[in-house]
């Protein structure tokens, strides 16, 4: 383990990289501590207080790393680049330039990002400033508790509201970039490093409020039981179906090409932690529309509601539709991932076959088959690491002082391995040895 630490800042090339990715990493958690000008920073306090007894805030604050409870400069986080992520996937199916485009390859790819980014900025201008309104109003409907005397936004004039507006969008887009520039000038996977650095520092302050409210007792079984839930998501995440592969031999001029074996890596959770963060953002909606109801009235009811049953981890609805749509979305990105219609052809244009299986759409039905058969497995395992935990917490810390952890711990696991694995194949690049063996 150390020699490969050292064998890190040994390469200057990648020693850059993952400098640099850190030094991106730092400036974003600088960003969630910085509050947006025109607020009321004295009520900040109050806000934290009451977010700790959870509510729809608790479950907001989850991608953005306390940022929103911080009413800081990147308290949108990354999720409306997420939820644009998921609008532009979605239209790819029904719209046909859209799908164009990602047949287009890396053109097409460009295409579809910069249209994101577009979506994005709009979604962030909608969220910024439903966010003003709600904490000028108290933020009832996120906290579920009390709103008298709590106002973030005393001077609430067209003025105030551009400025706070301008400078949550601003940061949202600061953060795109951030993460564009993690993936390319550092190792990688930009995004998702931004993403496992909101959800790993809530991680101190939940084992601090378990500590608080019952005792070491309850932290250091939590910790058993967080580590074998690691080991668990370890355990699968490394497995994979490997599905074989003969290439025919081909004489072209005096040399004989093809002819060795090699094999398809399906893994049993295709979709990585994907389907919790879609999930999540999808569940999320509901919720933040919600705000814009009346106060009194119908309106009440259905926030009480919301509150009620998608927000606690121990509301039926909550489990049901939380665990359908990571299931549904662990099928739907499996199937933008991998086509095995062109990986069917793909095998037949270079001249490969599958031992006992003809080429051709026998080939695509047999790997669809196949797909589909690890693609349960592995969705009910993330379903139930994202929604089992918190259950368990849950019941033996009545109050929900602890907030999907579950989805904390699999989301930190899932981008910690994608992000080894890319620097060991750099490491490996150059004839070192890496962390995975």
């Amino acid at each position: 383990m150390l020699s490969s630490l050292r064998n890190i800042f040994r390469v200057p090339d990648l020693r850059n990289k993952v400098l640099f990715s850190l030094l991106m990493i730092l400036v974003y958690r600088f960003g969630a501590y910085v509050p947006v000008p025109g607020i009321d920073v004295s009520a900040l306090q109050t806000l934290k207080d009451q977010a700790a007894q959870g509510g729809v805030l608790a479950f907001l604050q989850l991608f953005s790393g306390g940022a929103l409870t911080q009413f800081a400069v990147f308290a949108l986080g990354i999720m409306p680049y997420i939820t644009a992520s998921i609008i532009m996937q979605i239209l790819g199916v029904v719209i046909p330039k859209l799908e164009e485009w990602q047949n287009q390859g890396a053109v097409g790819q460009r295409k579809i990002t910069q249209w994101t980014r577009y979506v994005t900025i709009g979604i962030a201008i909608v969220q910024s400033t439903g966010l003003s309104y709600l904490f000028h109003k108290g933020g009832g409907g996120l906290r579920g508790g009390n709103t008298t005397g709590l106002d973030l936004v005393p001077h609430y004039d067209v003025g105030h509201v551009a400025l706070i507006v301008l400078t949550l969008t601003t940061g949202t887009a600061l953060l795109m970039w951030i993460g564009e520039l993690i993936t390319q000038r550092g190792i990688g996977n930009g995004m998702s490093l931004l993403i496992f650095a909101s959800v790993v520092s809530t991680l101190p302050a939940q084992g601090s409020r378990i500590k608080a409210s019952a005792g070491v007792l309850a932290l250091v079984v939590t910790l058993i039981v967080f580590l074998v839930i690691l080991v668990a998501i370890v355990f699968v995440e490394q497995g994979q179906r490997r599905i074989p592969v003969q290439f025919a031999k081909r004489v072209v001029g005096r040399r004989m090409y093809g002819g060795q074996s090699t094999y398809i890596p399906l893994k049993v959770n295709q979709s990585g932690v994907i389907p919790i963060i879609f999930a999540s953002s999808v569940l999320y909606l509901p919720q933040l529309l919600s705000f814009v109801l009346p106060a009194d009235g119908w309106g009440a009811s259905v926030q009480k509601w919301i509150n009620d049953n998608l927000v606690q981890p121990d509301a039926l609805a909550h489990i049901l539709v939380f665990g359908l749509l990571i299931i549904g979305f662990a099928y739907f990105y499996t199937a933008i991932t991998f086509d095995p219609a062109k990986q069917a052809d793909t095998l037949r244009k270079q001249g490969g076959f599958i031992p006992g299986i003809r080429p051709g759409p026998q080939t695509e039905r047999y790997l669809a088959k196949v797909l589909s058969r690890i693609t349960l497995p592995g969705a009910l395992f993330i379903a139930a690491v994202a929604l089992i935990p918190s259950l368990l917490l849950t019941h033996f810390l009545p109050g929900n002082q602890v907030s999907f952890s579950g989805i904390s711990i699999l989301i930190a696991v899932g981008v910690a391995l994608e992000t080894m694995k890319q620097i060991d194949s750099q490491l490996m690049m150059r004839n070192y040895e890496g962390f995975l063996k």
